[in-house]
Formats: C-alpha cells, sequence, structure tokens
C-alpha cells in the first residue's frame, strides 16, 4: 500500500485538469468546499458526502482513563471528536483495492 498523502494541492490540480478553470480559481473553490465543510462541523452539523461518506461531530462524556505506563487513573474531560463513516460504495470500492 502506497504512503502518498492526497493533499489541497493536489484537491486543486484534479480541479484544474478536470474541470478547466484556472489554477487560482481551481485552488479557491476547493478551499471554499473545505471551509463550507468545516464550518458546518463546527456548528455540530453532519456533513454527508453521497457515495464517500459522513463526517460527524459526537460528545464524549468526561471520563477516568489510565496512563498506561505506571497505571495511575487520570480524568479525561468532556470533548467533541470528529467521526467519518465511509457509505458501503467506499468500503466496497477500497476492499476491491485490497484485491490487487
Amino acid at each position: 500500500m502506497s504512503e502518498k498523502t492526497l493533499t489541497r494541492m493536489d484537491l486543486s490540480e484534479a480541479v484544474f485538469r478536470e474541470v478547466g478553470l484556472s489554477r487560482n480559481e481551481s485552488a479557491q473553490l476547493v478551499e471554499s468546499v473545505l471551509d463550507q465543510m468545516s464550518d458546518a462541523l463546527v456548528r455540530g452539523e453532519s456533513v454527508k458526502i453521497s457515495s464517500f461518506g459522513t463526517f460527524s461531530v459526537r460528545n464524549k462524556a468526561a471520563r477516568v482513563g489510565r496512563n498506561p505506563k505506571t497505571g495511575q487513573e487520570v480524568p479525561i474531560s468532556p470533548r467533541r471528536v470528529l467521526t467519518f463513516r465511509p457509505s458501503h460504495l467506499m468500503k466496497d470500492r477500497v476492499a476491491d483495492g485490497n484485491k490487487g
């Protein structure tokens, strides 16, 4: 499996090649989409992208954790965490990629 990471620049370059916008317009479009997604998540909304998956924010309650090195109990404060649930189509695409 490749260690390559898809970056914002890669996305804007793909928009540039596929859509035909200028490089600057492509970068602005990618930034705008990512900003819209981020803003929705900050507001506590889910972001569902058909055939890809759903990003959502989940509230985790306070709990007591344990330091694995010392075994000492440590309080963990409540927090919001970002979760991603892939669609069935995405799961199937990833699984099919494992066959090659």
